[in-house]
């Protein structure tokens, strides 16, 4: 069994072989320094392929997930792409290597704050990260031609397919608080729409109408 990896060079030829051959993506990754979104003491970790915890009890997530949810959007460079849950910025950081402009949303404005300026120190100024509203993800930015949702939902959000351009791709975790699956969503210019489910994995709940109800246990 090959050594788990510890090194940026060592993470892209894990993520080779285990998520994606998608040149374009693994590239978006190498020039996305990890290290940078996470705190001091984790650094050592940042290129290890497992998540690691952020601020208000997030995560930044697998690398493996990360590159396995990014190349489903199967994003050529052009397009819009809406991000829903930045967190600690990472994901829009490597979308904004791909894609032409990307709207994230984050409802904790903590969070948002410090993931806009970790943006604005690497020099990435394609992304406008905005405060999370009533409504899930960012319709009056829309339409959108992919859409990313970092948190769980108990299904696919009506609302995020409301916002997507026909022949666009919504890549989101569905499932309980406990275990999901990822699914990619395209919208048919027809209207209609197709699902493929792309593994299992693990997230942080989607809270509020279309997501999980609030728990005080939770924050």
């Amino acid at each position: 069994m090959a050594n788990p990896p510890t090194t940026a060079e060592e993470l892209i030829e894990h993520l080779r072989r285990r998520a994606t051959s998608d040149e374009r993506v693994l590239d978006a990754i190498a020039s996305t320094p990890r290290e940078a979104f996470v705190a001091a003491h984790l650094r050592p970790y940042a290129y290890e392929d497992t998540a690691l915890p952020t601020e208000a009890g997030q995560t930044i997530s697998q690398p493996t997930i990360v590159a396995i949810m990014t190349a489903a959007l199967g994003l050529q460079g052009h397009e819009r792409v809406l991000d829903v849950g930045t967190g600690s910025g990472y994901q829009a950081a490597i979308l904004a290597h791909l894609c032409a402009e990307v709207v994230t949303v984050e409802v904790v404005d903590s969070l948002r704050r410090q993931a806009e300026e970790r943006l604005q120190t690497l020099g990435i100024d394609n992304v406008e990260v905005l405060p999370a509203g009533d409504a899930l993800g960012a319709p009056d930015r829309g339409p959108y031609d992919a859409i990313l949702v970092a948190a769980a939902a108990p299904r696919i959000p009506p609302s995020l397919v409301a916002q997507l351009e026909p022949g666009g791709r919504l890549v989101v975790p569905v499932g309980t608080r406990e275990a999901q699956e990822l699914v990619r969503l395209t919208l048919r210019a027809d209207g209609t729409t197709e699902e493929k489910y792309l593994g299992s994995c693990r997230f942080v709940p989607l809270l509020g109408p279309e997501g999980f109800p609030s728990e005080v246990s939770e924050t």
